[in-house]
């Protein structure tokens, strides 16, 4: 098998459509339907929406059903460094001749038509998970929710929304009530809906969903509570209380996710042990994630570099605190972000943690924000600002300044995979 044969059926796939989004659900079903419907043959199914923390939610919950012996499909987007990373098939990546016949499948079956790259490839997915045995499929919403490819499925086993902020506003709407209401939109009749920390505006669009489709809320704050005590993270609902280690994925903010997990978990029935594998066990790349080799450490050996791909205001603010929280070390950050983001919003919180910013364009990247204007939107909230030609670039120079440095590469998911690629 040839191992760039899957990488020439996505290429093509990338000319069915004009557009890269284009929020409906029309052709998804045509093309289900071309294929059997495989959607309905999916095993049960966990599907998550929202605006951040839904990857890392997934993640944990991933964990602790394995840790259960339970055998899980995942569906996520974007990938970092290979397509593969977006579908995992009873626990392992799916493989190239599987993805390679799935992708041709659907291709074939498509027969020419109009579809979004996306959507083609959640059907690629579905198809590939409804044809492998496992007990949960857990699918993560790539854009929205109510419109989104993965929201095909008529009776999910359980629905979970983490944090809704405010991105993405061209496709979803202007406001965060509009957003939520796209978020909300995965809520089905009568299927519990596990729901994390939400502003007040999102939440009673989210109530107001769930109430109309007598879909049982399981929410933070009403129903279930979670906090870090003393070095832990206790759990606390209606069946009890749960003392648990922190989080292995860094920041503070994954204690809320980890609490979306657990209670989601708890719904389902899995004990303790299920539970501590979820927030000691979890795995996602790209969540403050530490480099340890590869050329861009070897340019800084005596620094610390990390990798986060979060990429809206939100996500600055959580990255902002988790920076406040770390040992005092010369903090600098490499950025690269996409020119659809809120530049100015994201990098304001993290204006008072970082001494100096080094903007990048991203590479290979249509949509990368040019170097010079993160630069400009970083000195508007009073953050020192140059520009390089690359992270390695960056990263030499700032070792040679502060070889003891913090250095953070962030902006973007796009960017965090371009870094996992070069770093080998």
């Amino acid at each position: 098998m040839n191992a760039d044969t899957s990488d020439v059926i996505l290429d093509r796939m990338m000319s069915l459509h004009p557009k890269i989004i284009d929020l409906t659900l029309d052709r998804v079903w045509r093309l289900l339907d071309a294929l059997g419907n495989p959607q309905n043959d999916l095993p049960p199914v966990i599907h998550l929406a929202g605006t951040n923390g839904k990857g890392s939610t997934q993640a944990m919950i991933r964990a602790g059903l394995e840790a259960a012996g339970q055998r899980v499909h995942a569906y996520t987007s974007p990938h970092l460094a290979r397509f593969h990373e977006r579908i995992r098939l009873a626990g392992a990546l799916i493989s190239e001749d599987d993805l390679t016949a799935v992708l041709d499948e659907c291709y074939a079956a498509n027969g020419g038509q109009s579809i979004t790259y996306f959507e083609i490839t959640t059907c690629a997915a579905i198809l590939a998970m409804a044809r492998t045995p496992a007990e949960f499929t857990l699918l993560e919403v790539g854009l929205g929710g109510r419109l989104d490819a993965t929201n095909v499925i008529d009776q999910p086993t359980l629905t979970v929304i983490t944090p809704i902020s405010v991105d993405h506003e061209q496709f979803l709407g202007d406001t965060l009530a509009k957003i939520a209401g796209e978020k909300a939109g995965i809520i089905k009749r009568n299927v519990p809906c596990v729901v994390g920390r939400q502003q007040d505006e999102a939440m009673a669009v989210i109530e107001d969903r769930a109430a109309r489709l007598t879909a049982p809320l399981i929410a933070h704050s009403q129903h279930w509570h979670v906090s870090e005590e003393r070095g832990r993270l206790v759990f606390q609902d209606e069946t009890g209380l749960a003392d648990l280690p922190l989080p292995n994925l860094p920041g503070a903010h994954q204690i809320e996710n980890a609490g979306a997990a657990l209670a989601a978990l708890r719904h389902l029935g899995f004990d303790h042990a299920a539970q501590e594998a979820a927030v000691s066990r979890a795995s996602w790349p790209a969540r403050m994630q530490r480099l340890a080799h590869g050329p861009l450490v070897d340019a800084a050996p005596k620094a610390e570099i990390w990798l986060d791909g979060g990429h809206n205001a939100a996500a600055g603010e959580a990255l902002g605190r988790h920076l406040g929280g770390l040992p005092a070390r010369p903090t600098y950050l490499v950025c690269g972000m996409l020119n659809t983001k809120d530049v100015t919003g994201y990098l304001r919180p993290l204006a008072a943690q970082a001494r100096h910013l080094t903007a990048i364009s991203i590479p290979g990247e249509a949509n990368t924000l040019p170097a010079e204007v993160t630069a400009a939107a970083a000195q508007a909230v009073a953050l020192s600002a140059d520009t390089a030609a690359s992270a390695q670039d960056a990263i030499a120079r700032i070792a040679e300044k502060t070889p003891d440095a913090r250095i953070l590469i962030c902006g973007s998911l796009y960017l965090a995979g371009a870094i996992l690629r070069e770093n080998g």
